[in-house]
Order: structure tokens, then C-alpha cells, then sequence
């Protein structure tokens, strides 16, 4: 598969990678001003990385960007609109990676799984999501 761009209009939902995509080269799949960066860096052996801090730089996003790597399993996954409708639905298996942008979704465990979820914190308890019905 490689890497699948998931959009409801102009709106992306979702970016999924698949577990076979391998880069030859550094790239950053994300555009610089989405609020989650997303992407690979390849180096040769024997290179290093210069130490270095991130500078406390203030920033501002809405909404809660999440990633999920499906470390073991089969998992669907449903992607639905703002407007809390079914867009699409995906299966994703071990390996695989989603970075869940906009809109909602939900998630079907199809075998037993781990999946490591990185999300942009602090959690703000119930007032962080929304729960509804899918039709």
C-alpha cells in the first residue's frame, strides 16, 4: 500500500502508512503547520545526530492529533465526518500506522491487539472528546 491520504472533501481525517512502506530517504509525510509533524528520518550507519534541546517555543492547536501503531493484531478502523457519519472504514494490521487528524472515529478489535497510541496531551478528562452513535 504505501501511504494513503484519507479525506472527507478538502478535509484530511486520517494518513495511513503501511507496515511495507520503507523511505530511502528522509521525508516528513505532514506539511509544516499541521499541529501533529509526521515523518521518516533514514540515515547511513555511523552517522549521529548533533545533541540538541528543543527550545520552549509556545504553540497553540486545537483539536487532539493522535497516532496509533498497531504493534500487534488486526484492527478496524472506522472514519467518520464532523458531522459524526461513516466515511470509510480500514483495516489495519501489525506494524501499520494512522495519524487521525479530523473527524471522528472508532476502533474494532478483529484479533487480539497492542496498539501504542502518542497523542497530544495534557488530557483534559471528559471535556477531551465527544462521544455518539454511528449509523
Amino acid at each position: 500500500m504505501g501511504i494513503e491520504w484519507v479525506k472527507d472533501g478538502q478535509m484530511v481525517v486520517a494518513v495511513i502508512i503501511s507496515a511495507e512502506y520503507q523511505p530511502d530517504k528522509t521525508e516528513f509525510i505532514t506539511p509544516d503547520d499541521y499541529k501533529q509533524q509526521f515523518g521518516f528520518i533514514v540515515y547511513e550507519k555511523g552517522k549521529t545526530i548533533t545533541p540538541h534541546l528543543h527550545r520552549p517555543v509556545k504553540r497553540s492547536i486545537t483539536g487532539t492529533p493522535e497516532t496509533l501503531i498497531i504493534k500487534r493484531g488486526k484492527v478496524r478502523v472506522k472514519l467518520c465526518t464532523e458531522e459524526k457519519k461513516l466515511l470509510t472504514t480500514r483495516e489495519l494490521n501489525e506494524g501499520d500506522i494512522i495519524l487521525l487528524i479530523d473527524g471522528g472515529h472508532s476502533f474494532d478489535m478483529l484479533e487480539d491487539a497492542v496498539i501504542l497510541e502518542i497523542k497530544q496531551g495534557p488530557y483534559m478528562g471528559e471535556e477531551d472528546k465527544t462521544l455518539f452513535d454511528l449509523e
